[in-house]
């Protein structure tokens, strides 16, 4: 069969089960079936190619069954890009969103313009590992504390520790994980006002505001979606205070959050004492992260 009239049905079955890409998904699960690029795919439907063996249409065809269900793309796949990684996903581990890179670019940004050359940086609530194993790959020299609260989503977090290690060697002794509760302040308490940056991306999803997409309210991990109360910003405002103590003077919080939360969230974090404190935006020009200086 013509890898064109696979894709072409393959699009339509994703199509009626509500998939808003079904063709970039659909050739995004071909290309992992058969072992092979986008753009490879992209040249066989290009050159009226055959998809190739039975065995990789079964396996395609299993793909796309789950992908039919809205099971997460990433899910399937079995792994998600990430500014320069590529990190292994699966149930149980909350899938790294485009919009988190820019806040990642913003603390990286910082880190260029005050020279640090050794930065020592702490990521609360790790998840997958993509906010801290992007800084301690991207700027050599660096220290990083990642905590994580769920033994399960460590997991996720020490496999791509191990994955990433492999690409950049140095960062097996740069990189430290904790289970532990971000939010208290006993954990990494050593630490506490020696930190030149925390970057994160905690749980801020209001819990009045289920999301309508399938594949993130069945399937993202509630402990990382939910901020705790009914407009999400319980959690972030305790991550603002665990941030302040590890802060050293002049230290700086970037913190991804809800399109709704950026006023209070920046009122907060001035009545807690950092000095001065705004919003950024995302890749859509949406307010995105809290950037506050201690």
């Amino acid at each position: 069969m013509a890898a064109a009239d696979v894709i072409r049905d393959a699009a339509v079955q994703l199509r009626e089960a509500g998939i808003e890409t079904p063709e970039h998904d659909a050739k995004l699960l071909l290309a992992e079936a058969a072992g092979v690029e986008l753009r490879d795919v992209d040249k066989a439907l290009l050159m009226g190619e055959e998809l190739g063996t039975a065995e990789r249409f079964a396996r395609f065809q299993s793909m796309l069954a789950r992908r039919a269900k809205r099971e997460p793309l990433q899910y399937i796949t079995g792994h998600a890009p990430f500014r320069y990684l590529d990190l292994k996903v699966g149930p149980g581990v909350f899938i790294p969103r485009p919009e988190t890179e820019t806040v990642v670019q913003a603390g990286l940004d910082w880190l260029t313009r005050n020279g640090m050359i050794h930065p020592r940086v702490v990521d609360l609530c790790a998840g997958s590992g993509a906010i801290g194993l992007s800084v301690v790959s991207e700027v050599p020299g660096s220290q990083v504390w990642a905590v994580e609260l769920s033994p399960n989503t460590a997991e996720w977090t020490r496999r791509n520790l191990s994955e990433t290690a492999k690409k950049y060697p140095s960062i097996a002794s740069n990189y430290h994980l904790e289970i532990a509760d971000a939010t208290s302040f006993a954990t990494l308490a050593q630490l506490d006002g020696t930190i030149d940056i925390v970057i994160t991306n905690p749980p801020y999803v209001p819990q009045t505001d289920i999301p309508e997409q399938p594949e993130v309210r069945d399937w993202d991990p509630e402990l990382a979606l939910y901020g705790g109360s009914a407009d999400g910003t319980l959690i972030p405002e305790r991550i603002i205070e665990r941030a302040y103590r590890l802060l050293k003077p002049g230290g700086v919080l970037a913190m991804e959050h809800d399109l709704t939360q950026g006023e209070r969230l920046m009122a907060y974090a001035k009545a807690i004492g950092f000095t001065a404190a705004h919003t950024g935006k995302d890749w859509t020009g949406r307010d995105r992260y809290l950037f506050a200086v201690s």
